[in-house]
């Protein structure tokens, strides 16, 4: 009998494992969300994902005693407005990281390469776009590392430290390998809804959004297929640095033994 329930519970193991459902740390769901920033009070996660955070060393906020924001733009697929964007951060010495997927990688060789050229950072935001809950722990490892192998073969940049989980769902689970791939999760407190190419309203709706949520320390999530945002943010980099703010790089983020990149490195 004991040699029966010894060998139904390895048989259970195996089974579980070889399902990758047999985890050390949970897989439940979290999608990201916050209470967004009122007249420039740091936007809030609430305690729970605030506890989530702090306890994987992700950052959706940097600093909020000081007037730094932190540009950052999700790049899926190429929509014609990415040039501008370059161009108007070039033209206003704004540092910025992109997050980009596969089909990116493949379909924009040119933009990824000046991203690189003028200083940006490339961050990883996957090879497939999928739920990362919903994939095996190789799975994950293998969208994270095609993208940074891909990117280094384009652009020379083998150094991957930063990336953001598909459409912001994590789990305990998939912060953790993530972590454990040498990757910080960047998350976001300033975003509306700006990705649906259908749903464009016109530059100043871009600007109006980005202007009411910004607050100190924080971290701006754009994507770069919407005509609004390309159109807006020539205005509001000027507008907010009239504010009094200053835009940083991810680099320069308060994390202990990173090397910082000053704005004033971004190349011509």
């Amino acid at each position: 009998m004991k040699k029966s329930i010894i060998t139904c519970f390895a048989f259970l193991m195996t089974f579980g494992l070889c399902l990758g459902t047999v985890h050390a740390v949970s897989n439940v769901r979290y999608d990201w969300g916050f209470n967004k920033s009122k007249n420039e009070e740091p936007a809030d996660a609430g305690p729970k994902y605030n506890a989530i955070v702090e306890k994987y060393g992700a950052i959706y906020k940097a600093d909020t005693s000081k007037k730094d924001i932190y540009l950052t733009f999700d790049n899926g697929y190429e929509n014609g407005y990415t040039e501008k964007v370059l161009d108007t951060l070039k033209e206003h010495k704004v540092p910025a990281a992109f997050f980009v997927t596969g089909h990116y990688l493949k379909t924009a060789e040119p933009l990824v390469k000046r991203m690189v050229k003028e200083g940006h950072i490339i961050g990883n935001h996957s090879w497939n776009h999928p739920d990362f809950t919903q994939v095996s722990d190789e799975k994950l490892k293998e969208e994270l590392d095609t993208v940074k192998l891909k990117t280094a073969e384009l652009t020379g940049q083998k150094e991957m430290k930063y990336m953001r989980p598909p459409r912001g769902i994590f789990s305990e689970r998939t912060l953790q390998l993530s972590n454990d791939l040498g990757y910080k999760h960047i998350l976001w407190s300033v975003a509306f809804l700006d990705w649906d190419v259908n749903r464009q309203k016109g530059w100043k709706y871009s600007y109006d959004n980005i202007m009411a949520q910004v607050h100190p320390g924080a971290i701006i999530l754009l994507h770069s297929v919407s005509k609004d945002n390309a159109e807006a943010l020539g205005k509001a980099i000027t507008d907010l640095k009239k504010r009094g703010y200053t835009f940083k790089s991810l680099d320069e983020l308060p994390i202990s033994g990173q090397k910082k990149k000053e704005p004033s490195d971004l190349k011509s």
